[in-house]
């Protein structure tokens, strides 16, 4: 939760601080306002904090095996090699936007079901995966603003591979067609009532591309993550409690 969050964009930051001196100069490292000793406290205690709590979250829910913290062991691995030198997943848009997709909306999913259900079945690990096509696209927006920087610091980001043109179509189709195919799985499976819920979550998505990401992606990536996003979060979690309340038996 708040504490492996605070821990992966940290330790982010801590890494970009020589990206974001270009890009953005007035955050918190690269202007100094916090000190390198600060920022190593600081990761330490949101990682143990978070695989302390993710820990509890076993105890709780009388896991044999600690699903929660092997999750959270793994999502915190995921974030350093995100970040950090030598593999620095961010240095190919595709792996990059992939991993911190998967981390947005595979991790807290199956937190969540191990917490509150089960992992049982192929689809509660599946279904999240595809799902985290789509977390690729809402990661792309967040590299619009760094293109500057990234060209100059070698990172392929999707925007510098293909272009602000070619990235921002990657973007919104990852994000529409992601939708899009859980919706018919839902449908497929009997779920009609649940498809046309994610279908008319999507319609405000498409609009936003239209009015706002299509147009212009690096001043309006914003104002189009605060307008779309909360969309795409609402289908998610229509998903969540349709496979939570689906009899796979019948």
């Amino acid at each position: 939760g708040p504490f492996l969050t605070g821990y992966t964009q940290t330790i982010n930051d801590w890494y970009d601080r020589d990206i974001d001196a270009i890009n953005e100069p007035n955050r918190p490292i690269p202007s100094g306002a916090i000190s390198e000793s600060d920022v190593i406290a600081q990761i330490w205690v949101l990682l143990i904090g978070g695989l302390g709590l993710s820990y509890g979250l076993d105890v709780w829910s009388g896991h044999e095996f600690p699903i929660n913290l092997a999750l959270a062991i793994f999502g915190s691995f995921i974030s350093y090699i995100y970040s950090a030198p030598p593999l620095k997943l961010k240095q190919n848009g595709w792996a990059g936007n992939y991993a911190l997709g998967a981390s947005y909306i595979s991790l807290p999913w199956w937190c969540g079901q191990a917490v509150f259900g089960t992992l049982d079945r192929p689809v509660f690990w599946i279904l999240p995966i595809l799902y985290s096509i789509a977390g690729l696209g809402i990661a792309i927006v967040n590299d619009f603003k760094s293109i500057e920087g990234d060209r100059a610091m070698g990172l392929n980001s999707l925007p510098v591979a293909f272009g602000v043109d070619g990235a921002k179509y990657i973007c919104a189709a990852s994000v529409s067609v992601t939708q899009l195919g859980v919706a018919g799985y839902l449908a497929s499976i009997g779920e009609t009532t649940y498809a046309a819920i994610l279908l008319g979550l999507l319609l405000p998505q498409v609009y936003f591309q239209a009015t706002l990401l299509l147009p212009d992606p690096i001043n309006n990536d914003v104002k189009y993550q605060a307008s779309a996003q909360p969309f795409l979060v609402f289908g998610i979690l229509a998903t969540c409690l349709c496979l939570g309340h689906h009899d796979f038996t019948a």
